[in-house]
């Protein structure tokens, strides 16, 4: 999305691929497509993981071309195709919604996220793309833990919503002060996306998509943030948190008399540990609404009407935390 190219720029080649010059073309059709061709990666894309109805393939970089893994290679990068599910809403447009709201997490607020583009198939059809940053450079896998594992919940002991109804957003920091040697700069993180998540309206932040990471150097940290997206734009009835507990361990009741405000992550960011100074910072620089993120927002690959959706949601929310 930057400004005045048509592909990839020489920052995101440098980010993405290691400043080799690559296509956002992909030599093969969306696993959407019925021919022979994407039938077989649709079979492939569902070895790895399906994370609610939207599914995951994985990519290597070969010669300049992203291409699909041999058998029993390991991939550097995760694709994302448009989920299949007609229970969502414009659903083709999932990639550029989540393309966009990792690009405004990482270029408009400063969080740390996988590096990520997006990327078409060979019959135009959109797809994310995002780099592994649990794999080495020498191919091995970084010691990696979600917060559902990390509190040693399973559908056995959590109910099969384990993952959205047992903790609140404090017990994930409790999380990170449990297992992080340097916890205060990592709270910091965590609440910086706790309160994007918010003014992005992204109600599918559950304990699985927040990780604990070690890179190699025997601690572990806070891993970037992944799986960003506007889940309002897709889903019939959203919610304002993706946790039921939202932000504390006794819960909030949300009702129509009580809608999430400032002093709901004062409170929040207090419970944590961190200084009220710190809070407040915080707290403002999220309640202004970005020129940046907007810029990217009518830059995106969203559809005219998911802009303006999009662009209005962030503006509503930026203005509750006033």
């Amino acid at each position: 999305m930057k400004e005045g190219y048509s592909t990839y720029s020489p920052e995101a080649c440098r980010k993405l691929f290691g400043g080799k010059q690559v296509s956002h073309i992909l030599d093969f059709d969306s696993p959407n497509n019925d021919d022979a061709n994407s039938t077989d990666y649709a079979a492939h894309i569902g070895r790895i993981s399906l994370s609610g109805v939207q599914p995951k393939g994985s990519l290597v970089l070969k010669d300049g071309v992203l291409s699909k893994p041999e058998e029993g290679e390991r991939g550097q990068y995760i694709l994302k195709p448009a989920p299949v599910s007609y229970a969502l809403l414009e659903r083709k447009y999932c990639p550029a919604n989540e393309h966009l709201t990792m690009q405004m997490a990482s270029q408009a607020y400063g969080i740390e996220t996988a590096t990520n583009a997006i990327c078409f198939f060979h019959d135009g059809e959109a797809a994310y793309i995002t780099k592994r940053f649990d794999v080495a450079p020498d191919g091995n896998k970084y010691p990696q833990e979600d917060f559902a594992s990390l509190a040693g919940l399973t559908k056995d002991n959590g109910g099969s919503d384990y993952k959205y109804n047992v903790l609140s957003y404090e017990d994930c920091a409790d999380i990170i002060r449990r297992y992080v040697r340097a916890a205060q700069v990592d709270i910091l993180r965590f609440f910086r996306v706790v309160l994007f998540n918010y003014i992005t309206l992204n109600d599918d932040a559950h304990l699985k998509n927040f990780s604990l990471i070690d890179q190699g150097n025997g601690d572990y940290r806070l891993a970037p943030a992944y799986d960003l997206i506007n889940t309002s734009l897709h889903l019939r009835k959203p919610q304002i948190f993706a946790l039921e507990k939202g932000l504390f361990k006794e819960g909030m009741k949300m009702t129509d008399t009580h809608t999430v405000d400032r002093s709901d992550f004062e409170e929040f960011g207090r419970r944590i540990g961190l200084l009220d100074k710190t809070v407040k910072r915080e707290i403002d620089r999220f309640a202004k609404e970005s020129p940046l993120a907007l810029e990217l927002i009518s830059r995106s690959f969203l559809s005219d009407n998911l802009k303006k959706n999009y662009r209005q949601s962030y503006q509503y929310r930026c203005s509750t935390l006033r």
